[in-house]
């Protein structure tokens, strides 16, 4: 395999990028050790070497710590662990690692995330991060249904009063602020629209 460029980034490493298509990052003791340099050529087993000693080992750790600060969708840590400069076949194997142990459940961090924003978000509104962060439609609409209590109505209530809104002495610039505020929230034009009167 050539390797068609070696681009330096920060903190010693460099991205390399193999004319098969494939790109990964390492850093500098690491790709000198093997002699990669820009139109150098890289034989199957150093590649295959450096999946199994470096790519993988530390894709996985990767992903075991980006999961310990935070529960994450599938989506969500393939997204993050590409951003980290891993190949497609190295995450599959990470992500694989990962669920063995069932450090990934897309219920459970939907049902965590309807709970913290159940208090400040319309149901449309959580619905809509939750599908943002790549959980599929049928989890998050089953999850709502066994973990969304709020009511609504008393919601838009609770957040104009803590936005110090009255709505007998509001002026209209006053009631287009709060609708815009309430609207992105996720609330309905109709539920903002009877709120404000």
């Amino acid at each position: 395999m050539e390797i068609k460029s070696l681009v330096k980034l920060t903190k010693g490493r460099a991205k390399i990028c193999l004319d098969s298509g494939t790109d990964f990052v390492l850093y500098k003791k690491e790709y000198e050790n093997y002699g990669i340099e820009e139109g150098a050529d890289l034989s199957q087993a150093d590649y295959e070497e450096i999946c199994r000693d470096i790519l993988i080992p530390r894709c996985k750790k990767r992903a075991l710590h980006l999961l310990e600060k935070q529960d994450r969708s599938e989506k969500n840590l393939r997204d993050k662990l590409k951003e980290g400069g891993y190949p497609s076949d190295i995450i599959d194997i990470a992500i694989d690692y990962i669920n063995d142990y069932g450090y990934i459940n897309d219920a459970r961090m939907a049902a965590s995330h309807i709970r913290f924003y159940q208090d400040s978000r319309s149901r449309k509104r959580i619905k809509q991060d939750l599908m943002g962060k790549g959980i599929a439609a049928d989890v998050i609409e089953r999850v709502l249904e066994e973990e969304y209590t709020a009511d609504e109505t008393e919601l838009i209530a609770k957040l104009m009063d803590k936005k110090h809104y009255d709505k007998e002495s509001a002026s209209y610039e006053d009631k287009a602020k709060m609708y815009r505020f309430l609207a992105g929230r996720g609330f309905s034009s109709e539920a903002i629209n009877r709120a404000l009167g």
